[in-house]
């Protein structure tokens, strides 16, 4: 008899972001590439709590870079899968608190009108953002890039299928 499978199976990672993030922290001229893998392998596994975000020396700016180095590259991921209208932005601001959760806001900026919208809410203790495997660091990723870009087809108001249907039409 064959097993049945569990249909409430998560659904898993599309891309290495791992390596996603690492190309970006690269690309961007913020570090080499052997120390873009290094300061990721260091910062994403290990110990929880992670130490080097509760350093007593310049905690707050090296917790605001982390998160920025981590959500930055998922939301610009995003928004090359939707053609921006012209003149829209998207803008990633952290409200870091070293004693509890800080506060990830993805904001959309359209071009013409300036009305802004909150694509993403993300609270997180930053130093808990620990992974046991790069499976676990793909499917937090993962999800929180789709949290955008559903966020941000929802607020651009065209879906991401649209070219693709009426190319087949």
């Amino acid at each position: 008899m064959a097993k049945k499978t569990t249909t409430s199976r998560k659904q898993g990672a599309t891309r290495n972001w791992i390596a996603y993030l690492c190309e970006s922290l690269v690309s961007s001229g913020v570090m080499p590439t052997w120390e873009a893998a290094t300061y990721l392998t260091e910062n994403l596994f290990g110990e929880k709590p992670n130490p080097r975000l509760l350093s007593t020396t310049n905690a707050y700016e090296v917790t605001s870079q982390f998160l920025q180095r981590l959500y930055h590259p998922l939301v610009e991921a995003a928004s090359r899968d939707i053609t921006l209208p012209d003149g829209a932005m998207l803008h990633v601001f952290t409200d870091i608190s070293l004693t509890g959760k800080s506060a990830v806001l993805v904001v959309y900026v359209s071009g013409n009108n300036h009305l802004d919208q909150l694509l993403m809410l993300d609270a997180a203790k930053a130093w808990e953002l620990v992974f046991t495997d790069s499976e676990d660091v793909n499917r937090w990723a993962e999800e929180r890039y789709r949290w955008v870009k559903s966020a941000l087809t929802s607020a651009i108001g065209k879906p991401t299928t649209a070219a693709v249907l009426a190319a087949v039409s």
